[in-house]
């Protein structure tokens, strides 16, 4: 194992040139994928007004994508240890363009067709889970922190998405975004076929889908990078798809207004990811991640009193968003430094399914908070809570596992 994965790292030690061009295609490729999985959120307002929603219905309804990409990373980042991202990236995007059309084109008109749509919508979602071992494979453990975080900047499709979906929408019909989105798709699609290579020397596993799992789900460093990514990604995720709704009910603010505001939201967090990981190559990922996690919960604290939005709500949303992003790109660097060369993707899979799990849950508590209170303070208060507690955890569990051993294989999760 430890040639394979000094074979693995030696792969992008030469020219940067091909390293660099695997790092583009596949950080678009994330991007388109994350754009469609995204379509629904910026529609969730209309959706409720024309269907009659309760807020618990249109949360469930932006919510069921999440969910379904989150655990599909688990089976995808496996596959793609096996295959690699040369075979999964063209695949993933493939089959999204289906559920992408279903909406466009026939599944807007119910909530029960939403919600079908919006789980086979979820495969995008598990682009991540491609992207990471097949960037992780390209570049030697001293640059792997900011390859991934330029990776993890692909997130940004989300943005995209808010910020075309409903203006499509407006002036050429529902079908509009997603038909453009489907297009992208299978551009992509034959272009990662034609372009994408693997690593020279990557560490291919042995072994069944099965046993590779269990294999990581022993792992310390699994368990560790799937807590705080659960807050970090899943905060991001979360605000992704539900700030729209509630800027529009706590602030008042038009469908485009909240649009536009979530997607400033998007666009920090996805700037500062890169950071996230850049830093982490160069002080640590255990300081980033102690020192995000603090600024996360202060300024849910500051949010849960819903104070006025400018400047105040806006500054609490801003740094929570940089927060966010730089942590999201942290664990990460944690995870290609104490990660098997040949399990990268296994972990990041399940790691990547707990931040999307992570993401899923707070839209369904925001709805129904605010559907039992009239209030979102006991939600973000609860944010607060949760960053807190992962910044202590973060300072004492994850520090004394990453500093004590850096064989990650030796080390077996105990029960919390």
């Amino acid at each position: 194992m430890a040639g394979e994965e000094r074979q693995s790292a030696g792969g992008g030690r030469g020219t940067l040139g091909r390293p660099l061009l695997m790092l583009t295609v596949a950080t678009v490729g994330f991007a388109v994928n994350f754009w469609a999985w995204a379509l629904l959120s910026p529609l969730g307002p209309r959706f409720k007004d024309t269907l009659q929603l309760s807020s618990f219905e249109q949360a469930l309804l932006v919510a069921v994508p999440v969910v379904v990409g989150s655990v599909g990373r688990i089976p995808v980042g496996a596959l793609t240890d096996r295959f690699g991202g040369r075979v999964m990236f063209p695949l993933v995007s493939a089959v999204t363009i289906v559920p992408v059309l279903f909406l466009g084109l026939a599944g807007h008109s119910s909530l029960t067709a939403l919600l079908v749509g919006g789980f086979f919508l979820g495969i995008g979602g598990t682009a991540f889970a491609v992207g990471v071992p097949f960037v992780s494979a390209w570049f030697p453990p001293e640059r792997r922190g900011l390859a991934i975080g330029v990776f993890g900047a692909g997130m940004g499709g989300t943005a995209i998405s808010a910020l075309t979906t409903v203006r499509l929408v407006d002036g050429s019909g529902m079908a509009t975004p997603f038909v453009v989105t489907a297009v992208l798709l299978a551009v992509y699609a034959v272009v990662a076929a034609m372009v994408l290579r693997e690593a020279p020397g990557r560490a291919v596993p042995t072994g069944s889908v099965a046993e590779r799992l269990g294999t990581t789900v022993r792992l310390a460093v699994t368990w560790q990078a799937s807590a705080l990514y659960a807050v970090a990604f899943g905060g991001y995720v979360a605000f992704s798809v539900y700030l729209p709704t509630y800027l529009k009910t706590e602030y008042g603010l038009s469908q485009a207004d909240a649009a536009n505001r979530m997607a400033g939201f998007v666009l920090l967090a996805v700037v500062m990811r890169p950071v996230g990981g850049w830093l982490s190559d160069r002080i640590g990922p255990v300081r980033v991640l102690g020192a995000v996690l603090a600024v996360v919960a202060a300024g849910a604290a500051v949010q849960a009193f819903a104070p006025v939005l400018m400047p105040v709500g806006t500054i609490a949303f801003l740094s929570m968003a940089a927060a966010l992003g730089a942590g999201s790109g942290a664990v990460f660097a944690l995870v290609a430094q104490l990660a098997p060369a040949n399990k990268v993707g296994a972990v990041t899979g399940v790691v990547g399914a707990a931040g999307g799990l992570g993401g899923f849950v707070p839209p369904l508590v925001m709805g129904s908070i605010y559907g039992a209170y009239g209030t979102y303070a006991a939600g973000l208060a609860l944010l607060a809570v949760v960053a807190s507690a992962s910044a202590v955890f973060t300072v004492t569990v994850v520090r004394r596992a990453f500093t004590g051993k850096r064989d990650p294989v030796r080390q077996v999760a105990r029960p919390a």
